[in-house]
């Protein structure tokens, strides 16, 4: 929702707008109706005239939401207003301490086009030359006022108008003021001439960036240098300029804000760049490809960044070459451009064309985009740690599991298995000794216990089995997937090529991951046949179980699915899962063998 206060200036500016072209076409109109048929200009001159002031206006109004001042879209109204034409005397003719003024102020529009290059495109002026240039427009233009309203009967030309009697007339002395207005048209074209020059030698002299911020106006200046000088000589010799260089003067004129806020619009789009800048530092760019794209965005190829290394206190480049001049020094065409963090840390210095410092907001961006591309790098190294070390963490929870599970194991075959076994070949003595001595009863009774005792041991062999199988830490993989697949009541054809022993952890990974796959396979999917395949490729175990059941497995389909996951992606593995309806379900497993999980 726009301000109020934002509400507010545009509606004045555009009040302001809208009653200078109201009073442009006003006097263009009023003038062409009141001036004799056979004294008008012609109407296509008269449209050119008119839309010279247009143009102003309308470029004000662009001038004002561009320009980083309001004094460009300020003369260019002035402009306007003082766009008089020659045949608005017939109007106010009959009013004879009014002409006077107008006749003594109608031409100063000409120093708007002359002075309007000098605050291009700051907006305002910039050395001492430029205050005198302006000094000497301004006090031409009061003497042409004061010698016009002091000096004149009527205007030179008695074809303008049937003037009344000019009241504040002090000597009739037309000479005089012949001199003045040729002085005034010779200071006009000079001064025009001199910043005209300046402006070329610069765009000819300058860098690229300043070339580009400068391109139409030079241009548009000398055009209309040339026709002011025209106009000037014309006068000098009592000539009346033809219709040709009337009509290339007026477009000139016009050219120049037009040139003005072509040449601010291109500024404020190369702020639009920085966005190119952020998204292509968005993730932490390195400083070598963050240089070469700032030199890029802003056209500048002798952008340099120096970046800030806490370690030796000083600035250096991406290749560790420290910065040739301290940060307070200058280079002529250069200036440094100081970045911080929020905190005041110091992140780098950029040295870019002088140019370029007229515009702080396409800096202010550059240097956003650079804190943002170095909070970017910092936040993804943190990430990246933390998740190597979430990595690590997960791998020492999956060995230190594995671990437990083979000592489980061995204390199991160690101690409560060996023990068993034991007592069954005791009983076995027992129950041959009672047989021996014809003690029916208690021989029948130690074969019941005997028998017991066997599947107890049965049952605690399977429980150690499950959990750590010592066919996988005898003989891997070529072993003990063909012995899980065979515990699986759906029948699963078996094809191995696992070429020798792989590391324990990836085996014992393979092995549980495997048996939770045919588990699902006999409870979930209703197939008739299942397919197992263990293969080395590229330094990969991929491990596919495949069966024609029903299909419709997915990841978030139960723990039996997230539990692979997650065995897999603890030791830097992929998992695939295809498995559409009624065509059954093909899950592959690809491990990394050399991973740094792995190991």
């Amino acid at each position: 929702m726009m301000a109020p206060g934002r509400r507010g200036r545009i509606l004045r500016r555009t009040i302001i707008i809208a009653a200078v072209v109201a009073l442009t076409l006003t006097m263009e109109i009023s003038g062409f109706v009141a001036t004799p048929e056979e004294l008008r200009p012609e109407v296509s001159y008269v449209t050119l005239h008119t839309m010279v002031a247009l143009v102003y206006a309308a470029c004000a109004g662009v001038a004002w939401s561009l320009g980083p001042t309001p004094v460009p879209a300020r003369m260019m109204v002035a402009f306007a207003v003082l766009w008089i034409p020659v045949t608005f005397f017939r109007v106010i003719e009959d009013i004879g301490w009014l002409w006077p003024l107008v006749y003594g102020a109608h031409l100063w529009w000409a120093a708007v086009p002359t002075l309007l290059p000098l605050v291009y495109p700051r907006g305002r002026l910039s050395g001492r030359i430029d205050r005198w240039l302006v000094g000497i427009v301004i006090g031409a233009s009061l003497v042409f006022f004061l010698g016009a309203v002091l000096l004149l009967t009527g205007p030179p030309n008695p074809e303008r108008c049937d003037c009344a009697p000019n009241p504040y007339q002090i000597a009739d002395a037309p000479e005089v003021f012949a001199a003045i207005n040729l002085g005034y048209r010779y200071i006009g074209a000079l001064v025009a001439l001199v910043i005209a020059g300046r402006l070329l030698v610069g765009w000819v002299r300058g860098s690229i960036p300043a070339r580009a911020v400068a391109f139409l106006m030079p241009l548009a200046l000398v055009a209309w240098t040339a026709t002011l000088a025209a106009y000037a000589v014309t006068e000098s010799v009592s000539a009346t300029a033809d219709n040709v260089l009337d009509t290339v003067s007026l477009i000139a004129i016009a050219s120049i804000p037009v040139s003005f806020v072509a040449g601010v619009g291109h500024t404020r789009n190369m702020r639009s760049r920085v966005a190119d800048l952020m998204r292509i530092t968005r993730e932490g760019a390195d400083r070598g490809l963050w240089a070469e794209s700032l030199a890029r965005t802003l056209r500048d190829a002798s952008v340099r960044v120096y970046w800030w290394d806490e370690e030796r206190g000083r600035y250096a480049d991406a290749a560790g070459e420290p910065i040739e001049q301290g940060p307070a020094e200058r280079r002529e065409r250069h200036d440094l451009l100081p970045v911080s963090s929020p905190t005041g840390m110091p992140i780098a210095l950029i040295r870019h064309d002088k140019v370029l410092t007229d515009n702080m907001r396409l800096l202010d961006g550059v240097s956003s985009a650079l804190r943002l591309s170095v909070d970017n790098g910092r936040l993804r190294s943190e990430i990246e740690r933390t998740l190597e070390q979430v990595r690590q963490s997960r791998q020492r929870i999956v060995e230190a599991g594995v671990e437990a599970r083979r000592r489980i194991e061995r204390d199991l075959h160690d101690g409560a298995q060996q023990h068993l076994v034991s007592l069954g070949m005791r009983l076995r003595l027992a129950a041959n000794a009672a047989r021996d001595t014809d003690e029916v009863a208690l021989a029948t009774e130690l074969e019941g216990t005997i028998q017991m005792l066997n599947m107890a041991l049965r049952e605690l062999r399977e429980l150690a089995h499950g959990i750590h199988p010592s066919l996988l830490s005898s003989g891997g993989l070529a072993l003990a997937v063909p012995e899980v697949a065979g515990r699986c009541p759906v029948p699963v054809e078996v094809d191995v090529q696992a070429e020798g022993r792989l590391p324990e952890l990836i085996e014992s990974t393979a092995y549980f991951v495997l048996a939770e796959a045919l588990a699902n396979v006999a409870k979930h999917s209703g197939a008739t046949r299942g397919w197992v395949r263990a293969y080395v490729v590229d330094e990969e175990l991929e491990l596919v179980v495949r069966d024609n059941g029903s299909g419709g497995a997915s990841l978030d389909g139960g723990t039996g699915m997230l539990g692979i996951a997650d065995r897999v992606d603890a030791v830097g593995g992929t998992l695939d899962i295809e498995s559409p309806r009624g065509a059954g379900t093909t899950l592959t497993a690809r491990i990394p063998l050399g991973g740094p999980l792995a190991e």
